[in-house]
């Protein structure tokens, strides 16, 4: 015989559940005239066949007609009224759930006019707080008939919103600021994503109650990632490869040619990179070759110049096999092929 239940609680916690079902399985039998009890942080969704009848606020409800008038089109005359009849009730948990972590999990771009490239790749971390707004709308639209709901199973789906919500408020940002006044806006841009996301949350019955952005700051992204995210031409691209080269050979007491060291998107060597693509930035003793044409077959002086480092770094990278070459009598003649080859390695 079925259990039939005379007071229904859930005495707990709920610290990482958002929804749990009374009974977690099949269907509880409940008379007219049984308990529903509500804790003070919880609020509870009355079910009969599949329909929300009711919800309950905190304290002790009795189950009747008369405060569930809906009952009456299930139980009729013909019954006493302490038979029972199936139902479920859905404790919800009316608590902030706060800090909930979100980050950026690729840079996202924004307009930066006047440095670098005219772009910027952001990215942030920081975390965030909801909270249950409308019961019954959070039950029939997200939980369905889940016995327990978490505050993981949503939380990508929330995470997903506000990246959006996110992106749109840095897009809007800076098209009036630039890239360095940006990251000191940390708490207006936090603002227009809680704004820009409260209908969102809404139309699922929650609100979100907080969001912070913890850091804001420009992506170390390689040219070789940037162009792999469809950013930089081949001419672009080279002309940042040989920035990078220039930086290291400055950093570096040997020289050398370290060309896939991270360009900070438009922040920290901006200048550099602005002058590499404009076509000013040549490196010592190379003659410029900025807007020439690569020819088929070069030496390594004329490697160099497209390049923009020393012949010394050129015969560097043949030396160590890096960069293929062919020896006709004692100089070195460099394909064009091999060039390019060695720059996209």
């Amino acid at each position: 015989m079925a259990r039939i239940f005379d007071v229904i609680e859930y005495a707990n916690e709920m610290s990482d559940e958002i929804v749990h079902r009374f009974p977690e399985e099949g269907i509880g039998d409940y008379r007219i005239g049984s308990q529903v009890i509500v804790r003070e942080s919880q609020s509870a969704v009355f079910f009969r066949d599949g329909i929300a009848l009711d919800v309950f606020k905190p304290g002790r409800h009795t189950i009747a007609t008369a405060n569930i008038p809906k009952l009456i089109d299930w139980i009729g005359k013909a019954f006493n009224d302490r038979t029972p009849f199936p139902a479920e009730v859905y404790f919800v948990s009316r608590k902030e759930f706060a800090n909930k972590k979100w980050g950026t999990p690729q840079p996202i771009i924004v307009r930066n006019p006047g440095m670098g490239l005219g772009v910027a790749l952001l990215q942030g971390f920081g975390s965030y707080s909801f909270q249950v707004k409308d019961p019954q709308q959070f039950v029939t639209q997200i939980v369905g008939v889940q016995h327990t709901y978490r505050t993981a199973d949503i939380e990508e789906r929330l995470r997903t919103m506000l990246l959006s919500k996110l992106q749109d408020a840095l897009g809007e940002t800076a098209a009036k600021n630039s890239v360095p006044e940006m990251i000191g806006l940390t708490e207006e841009i936090g603002a227009a994503v809680r704004a820009k996301a409260k209908e969102d949350f809404e139309a699922i019955g929650l609100t979100l109650k907080t969001f912070y952005i913890g850091n804001l700051k420009p992506s170390e992204k390689s040219a070789q990632e940037l162009r792999d995210m469809g950013m930089l031409d081949m001419s672009t691209y080279t002309q940042l490869q040989a920035a990078d080269a220039m930086r290291d050979a400055a950093q570096n007491e040997g020289g050398g040619a370290g060309l896939t060291a991270g360009i900070g998107a438009g922040m920290g060597i901006g200048n550099i990179m602005g002058q590499a693509l404009q076509g000013g930035f040549q490196a010592p003793g190379s003659g410029g070759a900025a807007g020439a044409k690569m020819p088929d077959i070069m030496t390594p002086a004329e490697a160099a110049q497209f390049m923009k480092v020393t012949e010394d770094d050129i015969l560097e990278a043949i030396k160590d096999g890096s960069l293929k070459a062919k020896k006709v009598g004692k100089a070195f003649r460099i394909s064009k092929d091999n060039l390019e080859a060695f720059m996209n390695s």
